[in-house]
């Protein structure tokens, strides 16, 4: 009883491929959409970081440029990008 316990939780994990031909473009495009958003995300953390250590009026207008870049595709929502922005002009 505890092995079929065990094997019906082992079951349960276990993701299947798929088999369709436009099931597996979607999972190509999926997975290359995925790094391409992780990347961006990374590179506007990293410029937020370095504006918040050397804050200056130039990187402002970098900064700014980036964050609506990623609010317009969807990258990070609309009201999340208004609120760094203004957190942001802040340290100023």
């Amino acid at each position: 009883m505890i092995l079929e316990l065990i094997c019906g939780n082992l079951t349960q994990n276990i993701k299947t491929m798929p088999t369709t031909q436009s099931a597996k473009k979607a999972l190509r495009q999926n997975r290359k959409k995925r790094t391409w958003n992780e990347s961006q995300k990374r590179a506007l953390r990293v410029i937020i970081k370095k504006f918040r250590k050397n804050s200056n009026v130039e990187d402002l207008s970098l900064v700014y440029k980036k964050l609506d870049k990623a609010a317009k595709n969807n990258l990070i929502k609309k009201n999340k990008a208004a609120r760094l922005k203004s957190r942001l002009t802040h340290l100023l």
